[in-house]
C-alpha cells in the first residue's frame, strides 16, 4: 500500500531517547492519525546510531505497535534525522530568459542548475528549499510563473547531512523491510507541525529540545532559511542529577520531571526530596536533600543550552529575520520555568509549541515532545498533495524496493 492517496502516511521520529511512529489517513482534507507507537530509544546517542541491532529493534516495536493500532501495513516512513552535524548553506542561481514569459519549464531549469551547483563533499543534501525568487533584480517574488522578464535568479536554501550518517540511519531502517519516502530536518517538520502562517511569514525561531541533542530552526517568508543542531539535551540534564546527587539514571529522569525545575524560588529550602543513592540496597537509609539543590543542578544546564542557540543563531547572521518570536518543542521543553528562562536569555517572546495540523492526537501524544512526528505526516501532506515547485530535492532511495524484495528471497530460501 504505497504513502498517499490510495494508503497511510507513515512518520518515523527517530531520536536518542524515544522512537515513535505514527500512521494517519488523509480526512476531509486533513490528516487523521490512526496509529502511534513510541518506544524506548536503545542504541543512540545525540541522534546518531551505536548500536545498528538494538536500534533495528527499536524501531520494530515502534513501528509494530503502530501498525497493529492503525490495522495497516506500511511499507515507506517519512523519516527524521536531528544528527549527522547538519549545515545550512544558502546558494543564489541566475539565468538568462531573454525577456520571454516565464514557465514551468524555466523554474526547473533554474532549480536544477541551484542544485548541481550545490555539491559538498562527504554530505548528502536532505533539502533543496527554494526562499525567494528575482525577474531582473526585483525581489520579494514567490512565483514567478506568468511573468516577463530577461533574468531569473532562485535564492535556495541548501541543508546537507554526513554521508556516513544519513547511511546509517538509511540502512538501520530498511533493515526493518521500510522504504524511506523523504529524509526530514527535524526541525523543520517541528515547524511545520506548530508554527501559525504568520509566525512563519514575519520571522520565528523553532528551537527543538530533545534527549541528546537540542536543535533550532529559523523561519521567514513562509519558508525555513537555517537550521543547526547543538549536541546537548535534556539526557545532559537527567546525567548532571544523577552525578551530582549520587543517583541512578532512573531516578534522576523521575525526580526531574515531577521535582524539577528550571528557576528557583524561595520554597524550594523548605520542601524536602528523597534521593535513592546509587548502589544502596537498603531503602531504609535515608538521603533527604532540599529541592533548591536539585534546581541548582538542573539550572545552569538549561541555561548552557540556551545561550549556545542564542550565539549560534547571533553567528549564523540570520538572528534579525528571526524576530522576536520563538517557539520550543520537544520533550525537554515540558521542564517546568524552561519557557520563561529562554525568554530571559534569548530575549523573545516564548511559547510552547503544540502540534495544530493533525486530528485526532490524545493528550498525551499532543504535546511538545511529539512535535517532529506530527511535523513529518504535515510535511508529507505537503509533498504528495500540495505539489509545491522544488520544495525538495526528493533524496529518495529508488532501490529499496529492490532491497526488500532481496531480503524477503534470504530470509525464507
Amino acid at each position: 500500500m504505497a504513502a498517499g492517496r490510495n494508503g497511510p502516511l507513515a512518520a518515523l521520529d527517530i531520536g536518542t531517547t524515544k522512537i515513535c511512529c505514527f500512521v494517519a489517513k488523509e480526512d476531509a482534507g486533513g490528516l487523521r492519525v490512526k496509529g502511534i507507537g513510541h518506544q524506548v530509544a536503545n542504541g543512540m546517542r545525540a541522534g546518531a546510531i551505536t548500536n545498528m541491532e538494538m536500534a533495528e529493534e527499536s524501531i520494530r516495536s515502534a513501528v509494530d505497535a503502530a501498525e497493529r493500532m492503525a490495522g495497516e501495513t506500511i511499507r515507506e516512513v517519512f523519516l527524521s534525522v536531528s544528527a549527522g552535524q547538519p549545515a545550512s548553506q544558502t546558494v543564489d542561481v541566475t539565468v538568462s530568459l531573454a525577456g520571454q514569459e516565464i514557465g514551468e519549464r524555466d523554474l526547473q531549469r533554474t532549480l536544477k542548475e541551484a542544485k548541481t551547483s550545490y555539491k559538498p563533499e562527504n554530505r548528502t543534501v536532505i533539502h533543496a528549499l527554494p526562499v525567494g525568487y528575482t525577474v531582473d533584480g526585483n525581489k520579494g517574488i514567490r512565483d514567478p510563473r506568468g511573468m516577463y522578464g530577461d533574468n531569473l535568479g532562485i535564492s535556495m536554501h541548501m541543508v546537507s547531512v554526513l554521508n556516513s550518517h544519513y547511511k546509517n540511519l538509511c540502512s538501520c531502517v530498511e533493515r526493518c523491510h521500510l522504504g524511506i519516502a523523504q529524509v526530514v530536518a527535524a526541525p523543520y517538520a517541528s515547524g511545520l507541525a506548530t508554527l501559525v502562517e504568520d509566525e512563519m511569514d514575519l520571522g520565528v525561531t523553532v528551537i527543538d529540545l530533545g534527549g541528546g541533542s537540542t536543535s533550532f530552526a529559523v523561519f521567514y517568508d513562509g519558508e525555513m532559511v537555517y537550521n543547526e543542531v547543538i549536541p546537548v539535551g535534556g539526557a545532559h540534564v537527567s546525567n548532571d542529577i544523577a552525578r551530582g546527587l549520587s543517583t541512578t539514571l532512573v531516578n534522576a529522569e523521575r525526580m526531574k520531571t515531577l521535582y524539577g525545575s528550571a528557576l528557583s524560588s524561595p520554597a524550594d529550602e523548605k520542601e524536602i526530596i528523597d534521593v535513592p543513592l546509587i548502589g544502596e540496597t537498603d531503602h531504609e537509609v535515608a538521603n533527604h536533600v532540599p529541592r533548591s539543590m536539585l534546581v541548582g543542578i538542573i539550572k545552569p544546564r538549561i541555561e548552557e543550552i540556551l545561550e549556545l542557540v542564542r550565539d549560534r543563531l547571533a553567528s549564523s547572521g540570520f538572528a534579525k529575520v528571526a524576530g522576536r518570536r520563538a517557539v520550543l518543542v520537544g520533550g525537554a521543553s515540558q521542564l517546568a520555568g524552561v519557557q520563561e528562562l529562554a525568554g530571559r536569555i534569548l530575549d523573545k517572546q516564548v511559547r510552547i509549541g503544540k502540534p495544530i495540523r493533525v486530528k485526532s492526537l490524545a493528550d498525551a501524544t499532543g504535546g511538545p515532545a511529539f512535535a517532529t512526528a506530527a511535523g513529518l505526516l504535515t510535511f508529507a501532506m505537503k509533498e504528495n498533495f500540495d505539489d509545491p515547485v522544488g520544495v525538495t530535492n526528493m533524496e529518495k532511495t529508488p532501490k529499496n524496493r529492490l532491497l526488500r524484495i532481496g531480503n524477503w528471497f534470504r530470509e525464507n530460501f
